[in-house]
């Protein structure tokens, strides 16, 4: 199997954890576990878990100048993002989740043609404005009540504040792939995002009633530590350096079919109108921006 197919396979390994994602984090929160309380777990876990199989890789030091990107990617990609998601999630529902993630990449591409002057076209930017109205139609919308599911707008609109934090992640943390192992930069990244993390999440977590968990909570917490924290970063790092940034980007599309799928499974949340069409909405303006220009052979 050549490097490509690896990485790809990782890529889709890690969209098919987040996806499941979606739908177990939401059932333990916030009855067992607030979603601040869950982002020091996943994070104090992974940092763990990454500084144990490091022991089993070469000892790589950070170089002094590439310290501050790396303190950059703790913030928007253990931080921010975390925070806005998980409490986006106890706000908002899973499909919906799902469907406001897929935004990431048009935000990927918008930074791109900022800091990288990636060329902006016609087609392109009616495919932002396609995206952002199908994300706006589910803030403005999707405001429908459920139980479980307190603020549907407000959670939405932290989702937006999320794929764009995951966004910046991605085009920062590329450069840092090429010269270090995923294990290293994980490694940093978690501890220094449970330093940053730590005022803002401590009370949440020394609330939870750790020792009258429910086996059925405690075994979706392990799932969210070990296969959507540790996994995933592992799967996506590793992909990064034979992928480019826009293509492990290209791989959230496939998380809303997957999320979906499994939510409706497990009978977690159904489908709307107002999704359906907003999701229509974000694909193809993601479809228009991603796509590649044609080359005029006549050039």
């Amino acid at each position: 199997m050549d490097k490509r197919t690896v990485a790809l396979l990782a890529a889709f390994g890690a969209s098919l954890i987040y996806a499941i994602n979606h739908t177990l984090a939401k059932g333990v929160m916030p009855t067992y576990i607030k979603p601040y309380g869950f982002i020091l777990l996943r994070v104090i876990g992974a940092t763990l878990l990454f500084w144990l199989a490091s022991l089993w890789f070469p000892k790589q030091k950070i170089e002094r100048s590439d310290w501050l990107r790396v303190l950059g990617c703790t913030v928007f990609g253990m931080v921010i993002n975390m925070l806005m998601f998980f409490k986006g999630l106890q706000l908002s529902t899973p499909i919906n989740s799902s469907v406001m993630i897929t935004i990431s990449p048009i935000l990927v591409f918008i930074l791109s043609a900022i800091f990288l002057s990636e060329k902006i076209t016609w087609l392109r930017t009616i495919g932002i404005l396609l995206g952002f109205s199908g994300a706006l139609g589910l803030i403005l919308f999707g405001a429908e009540v459920r139980q479980d599911a307190p603020n549907i707008p407000l959670g939405n609109a932290l989702f937006i504040i999320n794929a764009a934090s995951y966004a910046i992640y991605l085009v920062m943390v590329k450069p840092l792939t090429a010269k270090y192992h995923a294990i290293t930069l994980m490694k940093w990244f978690f501890l220094l995002g449970v330093i940053i993390n730590l005022p803002l999440t401590i009370s949440e977590f020394t609330e939870v009633q750790w020792t009258s968990l429910p086996y059925h909570v405690i075994w979706k917490m392990v799932f969210v530590v070990v296969g959507t924290t540790f996994f995933t970063y592992l799967l996506n790092v590793f992909a990064l350096k034979t992928l480019k940034a826009s293509t492990i980007g290209a791989f959230i599309y496939l998380q809303p079919l997957l999320a979906i799928s499994f939510a409706m499974a497990m009978g977690a949340d159904s489908l709307k109108l107002v999704q359906i069409i907003a999701a229509i909405l974000v694909f193809v303006g993601v479809y228009l921006v991603t796509k590649k220009p044609k080359i005029n052979p006549n050039h």
